[in-house]
């Protein structure tokens, strides 16, 4: 016979005047744990007769927690809400690994409201037993369904953050970063960036050592000691998310220099030939920006040498020869050069930041005339620079607040920004002996307050200054803040209309994951 509202009622009275002799009463129990069994009234409140007497009938606990789970998987959402938000109560003793396994897989539900719910729930058993409920929820990313795995990966990453020290102990925290190390051992690409944003943000790895581990994390998964193969995606996509996650790590006490003789071996002698990952991604630069980002922060390289005349080399390829002059005077009728500013500043600034380390490379390690070839190719870029300049500060003289936020102006901005580097970097290198004393701010950097002006500049355009200042170790900025610059081919424009402008950055690989495909249903692995 079907248990109805007043035997419900009936039963949970007998329960609540019982008070000390609730354990005689298991029959008055049993009869609640049945109403789930009844119509959508009777479920409803079985949902929260259930978990008020839970903790009273120890041998009925198994019963008593699947009653709960069947009401979480009921087809009425009102029902599947009202039973979520009692589970914590079933969160006790033995019962927390359960109840957080149970929650974690109530993650993949659609409706939002319910899936709020359950986010509310775990949050709330974190504050019972956090080392419990984590181990409920590497349980399902190690071992559950992909949809389960995804958002438990994006509950920990957007979660964990957010509770306070008393709960993410030591010990939470020791065991969060051992069973991530765990899963890191077979990830997506996505996967691979949110979990490295949990381990970042733990407490016990914002030591010197402890983001030293981080990078040793990162190191594991960039299979830095691998030929890099430039014609497959998926390597390039592996190798750029890998050096994007280490790039915020590095600091004067934790060196960035195998990844930068990495660069310097494998990657730029294919720049070239890399394969994008995403279609309307200029690899190349952003190759060389993350390159120019790693290399103040370098230890001691064995082959510095070698790696200062790769970069060497590749300025050389950026740096065109001035074009050849006719009998009268003027420039022959074959095509200008194409000057690739935003390639030049970063391949200048990373020349400049390892030549610090062998300032006599140029004199002693560069033959005469490949250094001659170097100092036309040098002089040439300088004139065309002070070109640019002239034009950018004309253009942006006495604009300041909102009419330096116009797009076009935007555009100047980071073009003044750019040549303003380009600039102070090549005096430096035109010094004799060559000097490596000055110190600027990359372009797509965001500007900080403490910033110089370039010297000569108008009162108007501090916006666009890029010029001498200290080297800054800010924050990641946003990749997709950038703004690239790529100048006109031809002869030095007139016009600053001819300016292009594109989004720069790159969004995670838009679901890529990491090495060969098909070998785990959750997608490409490595």
């Amino acid at each position: 016979m079907a248990v109805t509202i007043e035997d419900l009622y009936r039963n949970y009275g007998i329960l609540a005047d019982a008070k000390d002799n609730l354990s005689q009463h298991k029959d008055a129990y049993q009869v609640i744990l049945d109403g789930v069994k009844g119509g959508p009234k009777e479920k409803r409140l079985a949902a929260q007769f259930i978990p008020k007497f839970f903790s009273s009938f120890p041998e009925l606990a198994d019963a008593a927690i699947n009653a709960q789970l069947d009401l979480c998987e009921d087809e009425d959402v009102s029902i599947r809400r009202q039973a979520i938000k009692e589970l914590p109560r079933f969160a006790t003793g033995e019962n927390i690994l359960r109840v957080a396994d149970i929650l974690t897989q109530l993650l993949q539900t659609d409706d939002t409201a319910e899936f709020n719910q359950v986010n509310a729930a775990l949050l709330s058993i974190f504050k019972t037993d956090a080392k419990g409920t984590l181990g409920g929820l590497f349980s399902q990313i190690l071992q559950g369904e992909d949809i389960v795995r995804e958002r438990a990966i994006k509950f920990l990453s957007t979660k964990l953050k957010t509770l306070p020290e008393d709960v993410m102990t030591k010990e939470v925290e020791d065991y969060v970063f051992a069973e991530t190390k765990k899963v890191l051992e077979d990830v997506t690409g996505e996967e691979f960036v949110l979990l490295m944003r949990v381990v970042s943000g733990l407490r016990v790895l914002q030591t010197v050592s402890g983001r030293q581990q981080l990078v040793e994390l990162v190191v594991e998964q960039a299979f830095l000691e691998q030929a890099l193969n430039p014609a497959d995606p998926d390597t390039v996509d592996r190798l750029l998310q890998c050096t994007r996650q280490a790039l915020p790590l590095f600091s004067k006490n934790v060196h960035s220099t195998r990844f930068v003789t990495y660069f310097c071996d494998h990657v730029l002698p294919n720049l070239s030939t890399l394969t994008s990952p995403v279609a309307e991604l200029d690899i190349q630069l952003e190759v060389l920006k993350l390159l120019a980002e790693m290399s103040p922060f370098c230890g001691d390289m064995e082959k510095l040498e070698a790696n200062l005349n790769m970069l060497f080399t590749k300025l050389l390829e950026f740096m065109p020869l001035p074009p050849e002059e006719v009998e009268n005077g003027e420039n022959s009728a074959s095509e200008e050069p194409k000057l690739q500013f935003s390639y030049v500043e970063c391949l200048l600034f990373s020349f400049h930041q390892l030549g610090k380390k062998l300032p006599d490379f140029l004199l002693d390690k560069v033959d005469a005339e490949r250094l001659k070839d170097f100092k036309i190719r040098l002089q040439y870029f300088a004139r065309g620079l002070q070109v640019y300049i002239r034009q950018l500060r004309v253009a942006l003289q006495g604009k300041t607040g909102d009419a330096l936020k116009t797009e076009e102006n935007k555009i100047k901005v980071v073009a003044l920004k750019i040549t303003n580097n380009i600039n102070v970097l090549i005096k430096d290198l035109f010094h004799n002996p060559p000097s490596y004393k000055s110190t600027v701010t990359l372009s797509w950097k965001p500007v900080q307050k403490t910033e110089a002006v370039a010297p000569k500049r108008p009162s108007g355009e501090e916006m666009g200054s890029g010029g001498t200042t200290k080297k800054q170790n800010s924050p990641l900025p946003r990749r997709d803040a950038r703004q690239i610059y790529n100048p006109p081919s031809g002869k030095y424009s007139s016009s600053i209309g001819n300016f292009t402008y594109e989004r720069g950055g790159f969004r995670g690989g838009r679901g890529r994951g990491f090495g060969a495909r098909g070998n785990r249903s959750r997608g490409r692995i490595y």
